[in-house]
């Protein structure tokens, strides 16, 4: 079968067009002068319709070329195919997951507290021995015969002051507990998949190299090189991560791996566009899933 394509299609249509105008100009001018050499021989006979310049003698000929034109261009119409534009996808390798062992630079961590003070270093004094001089008294009480008052009476001692309670303890923190929603795996039994291979029959490697087939070429089809990249020859891996949630959307989309010259920046913009996936399941239950994605760039020639 014969395959034309959009701009084969428009030089076949537009030769056709010239050709035509070629021939209606030449037979247009062919009648002209025709009719000018009948008019110079024979003055008086000017308005005498001749066989020379009867325009539809040909018509049965126009008639015929005009249907093949028509044909020609039906087979045209019908053999016009189109192709998809061939999406280059660079191949990754088998190592890229050991580059991923270094973890990516985190920012410094703030300096510890400096230590409090020492405590004050408590000196115990030895108190110094007095030796105090034993002095004897007189301590005989002579009796007189006056009347000796009574002592008084000691005064009543001060009421003791009310002791304000301990104030009371504080409350204990609750920690609250990470539910198993909030859990984000990393390996799950049915591991997230790109969308577009659902309808196709097969087992369930089948279908994830399927996806991951899709995934590329929405990648690699939608992803722009960065011209400070592409002038400075900037080539290597890209890595992605994100978290792919229960209704499959992405979130929390972080590079994890740059190379410079604006590829990080573009590799994260085409995950951040992507449709929602498969989510990932565990135990029959849609669970949240990390997810890592290798983008290489590569200039060709």
């Amino acid at each position: 079968m014969l395959e034309i394509t959009g701009i084969k299609f428009m030089w076949y249509l537009l030769g056709v067009g010239v050709v035509l105008i070629g021939i209606i100009s030449a037979m247009r001018r062919q009648m002209t002068r025709t009719g000018e050499q009948l008019a110079q021989a024979e003055p008086s006979a000017s308005r005498r319709q001749h066989n020379e310049v009867n325009v539809f003698k040909n018509t049965a000929t126009f008639f015929r070329f005009g249907m093949v034109v028509a044909l020609l261009l039906v087979i045209f119409a019908f053999n016009w195919t189109t192709y998809e534009r061939e999406v280059y996808i660079p191949e990754i390798g088998p190592d890229w997951d050991e580059e991923l062992l270094v973890e990516p630079p985190r920012a410094p961590e703030p300096p510890p507290p400096p230590p409090p003070p020492p405590p004050p270093e408590i000196v115990e004094v030895e108190p110094e021995e007095v030796e105090e001089e034993v002095v004897f008294e007189d301590q005989s009480v002579e009796i007189d015969e006056e009347i000796v008052e009574a002592p008084k009476p000691p005064p009543p001692p001060k009421p003791i002051k009310e002791v304000e309670p301990p104030p009371p303890p504080p409350a204990p923190v609750v920690v609250e507990k990470e539910t198993d929603e909030d859990i984000i795996w990393d390996i799950v039994q049915e591991m997230p998949r790109f969308t577009g291979c659902e309808d196709i029959s097969g087992t369930s490697n089948e279908k994830r190299k399927c996806a991951e087939g899709k995934m590329l070429q929405f990648i690699y089809k939608g992803i722009n090189y960065p011209t400070i990249a592409r002038e400075n020859g900037i080539e290597g891996l890209v890595v992605i991560g994100f978290v792919v949630e229960k209704d499959g959307s992405i979130s929390g989309a972080e590079i994890l791996r740059d190379i410079g010259g604006g590829c990080g920046a573009e590799a994260l913009r085409m995950v951040n566009e992507m449709p929602k996936w498969i989510p990932g399941f565990q135990r029959a239950k849609p669970v949240r899933v990390k997810f890592r994605m290798p983008i290489k760039f590569q200039l060709q020639g």
